[in-house]
C-alpha cells in the first residue's frame, strides 16, 4: 500500500494507537479514514480496519462484507493480495456467529488465495490461521500422526529444544492437507530424525510419526 495515501496514513496511525492500547482513538482514526475514502480501494482499506473495532460479531460481519465488496469492485492487482486475509476475516466472524458452514466456505476461499501473498512472516501467519480454521471446522481430516506430533511438541517444549521445534512446527502449522504439505512435514521430520540429537524415547516417537505421515 502507498504510505503517502491519506487513508493509508490514517489507518497506520490507527494501528499505532491500537498497539498502544488507545482503542477509542484508533476507532476514531479508522472512522476518519472511512469518511476520507474517495474510491473503492481506499474504502476497502478503511473498512478492513473498521471491522476490527465493532461491538458485536454482527457489526464486524457487516464491515468485513463491505470490505470484500469494495475489493471486488476494485478488481485489479492492488487488492490481489488482500483476498486471503479478507476471507479469513469473514470465516472467523461466521465462526463467532456459530455458522460453521459459512466459516468453512470462507476458510476454503482464503486457502485458495494464499499463493497471492508475498512470501514472509505475514504469509506464514495467514497460512497457519487458515489451516487451523479448516481443521477446526472439519474441512480437513485429522492427521494420522497427530498424537505422535503432539507428544513430540510437548517434549521439545519441556526440554527447550528450539532447534527441533523450529524445524517441525512451521510445516505442521501450515499444513493444508495437500500432498505438498505432507511432503514438507515429512521432510522436516526426517531431518530431525537423521540428526539423532533427541533422547531415545523421543526418537522412537519421531519414528512412529514418520511412519504415520508416510502411510
Amino acid at each position: 500500500m502507498d504510505p503517502s495515501n491519506p487513508v493509508v496514513k490514517l489507518c497506520s496511525q490507527g494501528m499505532q494507537a491500537e498497539a498502544e492500547g488507545r482503542e477509542a482513538e484508533a476507532r476514531a482514526l479508522f472512522e476518519e479514514a472511512w469518511a476520507t475514502a474517495g474510491d473503492d480501494y481506499e474504502a476497502c482499506v478503511a473498512a478492513h480496519y473498521l471491522a476490527r473495532h465493532q461491538p458485536t460479531p454482527e457489526r464486524t460481519l457487516r464491515w468485513n462484507r463491505e470490505c470484500l465488496r469494495r475489493a471486488d469492485r476494485v478488481g485489479d492487482d492492488r487488492v490481489k493480495g488482500f483476498y486471503a486475509s479478507l476471507h479469513l476475516n469473514m470465516a472467523r466472524t461466521h465462526d463467532d456467529l456459530g455458522d460453521a458452514e459459512a466459516a468453512r466456505e470462507h476458510f476454503g476461499l482464503a486457502a485458495a488465495h494464499l499463493d497471492e501473498l508475498p512470501q514472509g512472516q505475514y504469509a506464514d501467519w495467514t497460512r497457519g490461521a487458515v489451516a487451523a480454521g479448516l481443521r477446526a471446522t472439519g474441512a480437513l481430516a485429522p492427521r494420522a500422526a497427530e498424537p505422535f506430533l503432539t507428544e513430540l511438541f510437548d517434549a521439545f517444549c519441556a526440554r527447550g529444544d528450539l532447534m527441533a521445534l523450529g524445524l517441525v512446527l512451521p510445516p505442521y502449522l501450515g499444513d493444508l492437507g495437500t500432498e505438498e504439505d505432507r511432503v514438507r512435514l515429512l521432510t522436516a521430520l526426517h531431518m530431525v530424525h537423521a540428526a539423532r540429537r533427541l533422547p531415545d524415547a523421543e526418537q522412537a516417537v519421531l519414528g512412529r510419526a514418520i511412519g504415520a505421515c508416510a502411510a
